[in-house]
C-alpha cells in the first residue's frame, strides 16, 4: 500500500494516476464535452479508484454506484437543469449511472448556509477523502481538494469540519456502502 501511496503523493500524482486510467479519462472527457459548464466528477469516482489501487484491487473491477458530476451555478440551480444535464450525459455515454447536482442549491438539502462556490460546497461533503473532484482542464487533469489529499492517500475516513458534530451520518454511510468489507485496512476517525 505504501508504494502506491508514495506514487500518488500529491495532486500531481493523483492527476497522473487518473490520466493513466482510460476508463476514468473517458468519464472526464464525457463530462467536459457534454456536462454543465465547469463541471467536475467527485466523491466515489476518485475515492474508490484510489482506495482500490492502494489495496491492490483493480479500480475498474467494481462498477460505480453513481458518477457524481458537480458544478456551481447560482443563476440556474433548478433540479430540471440537473436532469437535463444527466440526460445529455446518458445520451453521450449510455448505461452509466450519471448523477448531476448543482452545488449552488445543495446547502438547503444539507442544512448549511449557502455555499460560496464549488470549493466551499465540496468542503461541506461528509468525509475529507470524499470531498475531492477532478476535471479535464487546459493543462490536463485538474484536482480540487479543499481538505487536501492526506486522508484519501492514507485510507482514512474522517468527517469534514461541517460534519464533525454528527459523525453518525458518516458511520452510517460507511456501513451502508460496506466500506470496511471492501477496504479492510480503512481507518475510521470520528473527530
Amino acid at each position: 500500500m505504501m508504494q502506491h501511496a508514495a506514487r500518488l503523493g500529491d495532486a500531481a500524482g493523483l492527476a497522473r494516476f487518473i490520466a493513466g486510467r482510460p476508463t476514468m479519462m473517458a468519464r472526464l472527457h464525457t463530462v467536459a464535452a457534454h456536462g454543465p459548464h465547469g463541471a467536475w466528477i467527485g466523491a466515489g469516482f476518485l475515492r474508490n479508484a484510489v482506495w482500490d489501487a492502494l489495496t491492490g484491487q483493480d479500480p475498474d473491477a467494481t462498477p460505480p454506484a453513481d458518477i457524481d458530476v458537480v458544478f456551481f451555478d447560482e443563476a440556474d440551480s433548478t433540479a430540471a437543469r440537473d436532469a437535463a444535464a444527466e440526460a445529455r450525459l446518458a445520451k453521450a455515454a449510455p448505461g452509466l449511472p450519471w448523477s448531476v447536482a448543482n452545488q449552488a442549491r445543495m446547502h438547503a438539502r444539507n442544512g448549511h448556509p449557502p455555499y460560496r462556490d464549488l470549493t466551499d460546497a465540496l468542503a461541506h461533503w461528509p468525509e475529507t477523502a470524499t470531498a475531492i473532484a477532478a476535471r479535464i482542464g487546459r493543462e490536463g487533469v485538474e484536482i480540487l481538494a479543499p481538505h487536501g489529499l492526506a486522508d484519501l492517500l492514507a485510507m482514512v475516513a474522517r468527517p469534514t469540519p461541517a460534519h464533525r458534530a454528527r459523525p453518525a451520518a458518516m458511520l452510517s454511510r460507511i456501513a451502508a456502502k460496506r466500506w470496511m468489507a471492501r477496504w479492510p485496512g480503512l481507518e475510521v476517525v470520528t473527530r
